[in-house]
């Protein structure tokens, strides 16, 4: 029966891939990529980076398809998202059926982990659910943004006994949640913190977290939060995209990653 592996392969960094990964890259014989345009051909030559890096001494295939763009005639985002994803989904049921045999093993490499905001595995699970293409599939964890964005700053993601919450940038623009002292955000295209500008809170900022371009800024959102708009601006400008990510912290809660990172805290197993 056919396989398919879906590999996080970390946020950027070649290093990030994990020994488990390596493992899954050895056996793969036909590798999936989806072309996102000549703006994002960065993205693409990372993951055949990867594969001519870890691979020995095997044969593969790599089939290119280009990825569909979200209908920007359609308002409502979640309906948006929908029908790209089944448009994906019809697209790559036909790429697995014609490229790969019944005795093959493919691979699709996903950016970060595939559990977190990444759309691989949801489509995939759909066409599983549709019986139409008989296959199993396996998941690589892989080192997500978030991840590397504490251990670039050399944080630590929560404080003593409290909660994270990782949400989005559209739902950041409604407001931080009350429950939690930290609010990691991700794909935040309109910079939602500039609308957090009133509360007493400490940023840190990372993008092309792990790569040769990547980006670290830290401080009072209040005061660095017009020059993270400035960086990001200028350099999507020149690159053609940009990825970051950014963790938001109350001071006490800054004055705690400050204590865990001295290797001060009451209890070194602490979660």
């Amino acid at each position: 029966m056919r396989k398919l592996y879906l590999i996080g392969i970390g946020a950027g960094n070649p290093e990030y891939i994990t020994v488990q990964a390596i493992k899954a890259l050895n056996i793969v014989d036909v590798f999936f990529f989806m072309d996102k345009g000549e703006a994002k051909q960065e993205l693409l030559n990372l993951r055949k980076e990867i594969c001519e890096r870890y691979i020995e001494d095997r044969s593969y295939r790599v089939v290119e398809v280009d990825d569909p763009v979200r209908d920007p005639t359609i308002s409502d985002y979640t309906t948006r998202v929908e029908l790209w994803h089944r448009q994906r989904a019809l697209i790559y049921e036909e790429m697995i059926a014609r490229e790969l045999e019944e005795d093959q093993c493919g691979a699709f490499l996903v950016w970060g982990d595939p559990s977190l905001y990444d759309s691989t595995l949801r489509i995939i699970e759909h066409i599983a659910a549709g019986g139409r293409l008989s296959f199993e599939f396996e998941i690589i964890p892989g080192i997500t943004s978030i991840q590397a964005l504490a251990a670039r700053h050399k944080i630590t993601l929560n404080g003593i006994g409290e909660s994270v919450v990782i949400t989005t940038g559209r739902q950041l623009s409604a407001g931080m949640s009350g429950a939690a002292e930290r609010t990691i955000v991700m794909l935040d295209g309109q910079c939602s913190f500039n609308n957090l500008l009133d509360e007493e809170l400490d940023i840190f900022w990372g993008a092309y977290l792990g790569m040769e371009e990547e980006i670290l800024l830290s401080g009072k959102l209040s005061e660095i939060a017009s020059m993270i708009e400035t960086v990001r601006h200028e350099k999507r400008q020149e690159n053609g995209w940009i990825m970051d990510t950014y963790l938001l912290c109350r001071p006490t809660g800054v004055a705690q990653a400050r204590l865990s990172r001295s290797g001060n805290s009451d209890d070194d197993n602490d979660l």
